[in-house]
């Protein structure tokens, strides 16, 4: 596989579109609706944000150690990372800046080779393509916002969109 850092600049700037959008449609929403559970994988739209957070957090702390530590806790731990929406809030929009400020640095270089790292959910350390790993934290919250669409959607909450080829120009 093979992708070139303009293609993660790219996902950078959509994960942070994306973000923006959900934080504006959650903005006053009560906390008993976002920690409501809709019967999805991690329970609540809360809980879900929250995970792919801290998926975000695990990932980047594999990629660039020397800008994110690795969070506390397991998978099932993940979806208490942020305890109100406020929190969630402030964090991921630190987390975004992360990224992006990480997709900004990469060269083609970057993104070849194997990524060796304690893969927690296997228990054990293991060895990946890069440009895998890169390209599945991306996918890792593209499926999980479509989650949090059908949550919001579920809840008459105004869902936003998510088309890819609909995001604004930005710099990135």
């Amino acid at each position: 596989m093979v992708i070139e850092p303009g293609y993660v600049r790219m996902m950078a700037r959509y994960n942070a579109w994306q973000n923006r959008q959900l934080s504006d449609a959650l903005d006053g929403v009560p906390q008993e609706v976002l920690r409501a559970d809709h019967g999805a994988f991690f329970g609540s739209i809360l809980g879900t944000l929250n995970h792919i957070l801290w998926a975000d957090r695990l990932w980047m702390s594999r990629f660039a150690p020397d800008l994110q530590t690795a969070p506390e806790g397991g998978i099932e731990a993940s979806t208490e990372l942020c305890p109100t929406f406020g929190v969630w809030d402030a964090e991921r929009f630190a987390c975004d800046g992360l990224i992006t400020r990480w997709a900004k640095g990469l060269h083609a270089v970057d993104l070849t080779g194997d990524l060796r790292f304690h893969s927690r959910s296997l228990g054990r350390e293991t060895t990946s393509p890069m440009a895998q790993c890169v390209t599945h934290l991306f996918n890792h919250q593209t499926h999980h916002r479509g989650q949090v669409h059908a949550m919001l959607t579920k809840s008459h909450i105004q869902a936003p969109v998510s088309d890819l080829f609909l995001m604004p120009e930005g710099d990135i």
